[in-house]
């Protein structure tokens, strides 16, 4: 049977801490398996953990600084209401994570993520409408999602 899975190569060795974290914090998460590959008894090659991210199915490996995580791969994580926009986005931008454009945020193990409230989903529509139009707007302007501000601007005000 094929199946997929997101596979993400931790650069910074912290594959491991970056699965428990999101097993403490996001629903639906967890931390499976954890191996080492060797070469040879001594030689470490890579740290290999298998985890869930929101029911979602990852990879982490860590094997060495070759390659590093950036913003062509994220997380897209589908909140209700403003409340779980600022809880979330606080919890990933928290010891050393970094606040980007547009609801796009880095987490302290440089895993990107958007965090995206479905009422942007909502407002949005199909980008047709002008209100729709004035969401997207709206929204370009912003770092962390605000609700209100979209909501006001779907209504023209």
């Amino acid at each position: 049977m094929v199946s997929v899975r997101t596979h993400l190569w931790f650069g910074n060795d912290k594959a491991v801490e970056a699965a428990k974290f999101y097993a403490e914090h996001i629903p639906g998460s967890s931390v499976g398996d954890v191996v080492t590959a060797w070469t040879e008894p001594g030689t470490s090659v890579a740290e290999v953990v298998e985890f869930t991210v929101a029911g979602h199915d990852v990879i982490g490996l860590n094997a060495g600084p070759e390659f590093h995580l950036n913003e062509a791969f994220s997380f897209y994580l589908r909140v209700q209401g403003q409340e779980e926009v600022d809880h979330y986005w606080d919890l990933l931008t928290a010891d050393g994570g970094e606040p980007g454009p547009c609801g796009w945020c880095k987490d302290k193990f440089g895993v990107s993520w958007q965090v995206v409230p479905v009422e942007l989903e909502e407002l949005s529509g199909d980008y047709t409408s002008e209100a729709n139009q004035r969401v997207c707007r709206a929204m370009l302007t912003m770092s962390k999602i605000d609700v209100a501000q979209l909501q006001t601007a779907y209504d023209g005000e």
